[in-house]
């Protein structure tokens, strides 16, 4: 049997009145989505564990069939690993966002969705000015980078970017959990504030502003850890092979702890402009070589971060015309067995623009499986489901069963 998730990043939502009362999922035309759902069963999946904060390293972590609250150790770790930045027991790895300020409150927590390349000048302009010593600096993809620590601790709170847009940034700095981690919270604090007057007149922000765009006004680390122990999926489930597909290093990163080989698609963005068609293509390809495909698609979630409804609707009929009927298509022609399942990791409501906890609407078609009653996938339908309410790494024992 071979294995394909499709993991819709943030495409659960909550109704919207501009929507009529529907969520962007209900809105979207997704005939190839519903036909899927209609030939499985479907249900609601718990993706984030209570003692955590629904981030999407914590929920696909959760997805991939890994218990979050034993195994999560941070998400720059997890960048760290896909970026092949080697860190050390003692290193303190932080996620480190370029972020947009207006009247010293958070504008956005992407710095506009600055570009690679502007994004690359500038993380290192401040390696070279901030760097080099107890703390240094690794460029990644568009706003998200890597903030590494000799010697800090963990003890620290800090607030997601995307959680507080519109907040005044001073009232959501990092603070220590106790004394311990004190020196690591003065030390975050004053990088960010120096990145703040080092980035004021830089050239690459001087151009974004003359060109009606967000400056990159300064970083913003957070999701600190050290190097997490995880047992691949082999040692975990007993998949032999297996690949993971997105535009995002967190996922990548994840895909390395778990023994997942990395298949980088061109074009892929993240965004809504993402390459639907080559991932689409790039995962039946896999497919035919492993058992387990991870697909992972991010452009809802980033639309459900900046509330645009009519965006995320969007995104989601391209994922099921310009993904899920290739899926279709080919599969139907493939010797061996595939099951395929398909979900968020989280919701990102529009409204919210921010991640939430709620559980998220899932469904596993395998070949030769009963279906339940569900014709339509979204997240009101799914509550007749089959599968009820199940949490975290179920979802990965049923897929396997």
């Amino acid at each position: 049997m071979k294995y394909l998730v499709i993991l819709a990043d943030g495409a659960s939502d909550e109704p919207l009145k501009e929507l009529g009362g529907k969520t962007p999922l209900m809105a979207a035309k997704t005939p190839y989505i519903d036909q899927l759902c209609s030939e499985g069963v479907s249900g609601l999946l718990d993706t984030v564990p209570p003692s955590l904060h629904p981030g999407s390293e914590v929920a696909n972590m959760m997805v991939m069939g890994y218990d979050a609250a034993k195994y999560y150790r941070g998400r720059g770790v997890l960048e760290a690993a896909s970026m092949g930045v080697e860190t050390s027991l003692s290193d303190l790895v932080f996620r480190c966002n370029l972020i947009s300020i207006e009247d010293e409150k958070i504008l956005n927590h992407s710095a506009g969705h600055i570009t690679t390349e502007e994004a690359k000048e500038i993380m290192e302009f401040l390696q070279e000015k901030l760097g080099g010593g107890k703390a240094n600096f690794y460029p990644g993809v568009s706003y998200r980078h890597l903030m590494v620590i000799d010697g800090g601790s963990d003890q620290i709170n800090c607030v997601p970017p995307h959680d507080v847009p519109g907040t005044a940034f001073k009232e959501v700095l990092p603070t220590a959990k106790n004394g311990e981690a004190e020196d690591t919270v003065e030390t975050v604090i004053d990088l960010m504030l120096k990145s703040k007057e080092l980035l004021k007149d830089h050239p690459v922000n001087v151009k974004r502003r003359a060109a009606g765009k967000p400056a990159a006004d300064m970083i913003w680390p957070w999701s600190a850890g050290n190097t997490p122990d995880m047992p691949t999926l082999e040692e975990l489930y007993g998949i032999e092979s297996g690949v993971v597909i997105s535009a995002v290093d967190l996922i990548y990163g994840l895909g390395s702890y778990a023994g997942l080989k990395a298949i980088h698609v061109p074009g892929s963005t993240g965004l809504y402009d993402t390459n639907y068609e080559g991932k689409a293509e790039a995962a039946i390809a896999a497919l035919k070589e492993n058992q387990y495909v991870f697909l992972h698609i991010e452009a809802s979630d980033e639309a459900g971060h900046e509330g645009d409804y009519e965006l995320k609707t969007k995104t989601i009929e391209s994922l099921d015309q310009r993904v899920v009927k290739y899926v279709i298509e080919e599969v139907e022609k493939m010797d061996e067995p595939v099951t395929i399942a398909l979900l968020p990791d989280h919701p990102t409501p529009c409204a919210l623009r921010t991640h939430t906890r709620d559980a998220v609407p899932f469904f596993i078609k395998k070949p030769g499986q009963q279906p339940d009653a569900v014709s339509e996938y979204n997240e009101e339908a799914v509550k007749s489901g089959g599968y009820g309410q199940i949490y975290g790494p179920e979802f990965m024992q049923e897929l396997l069963k």
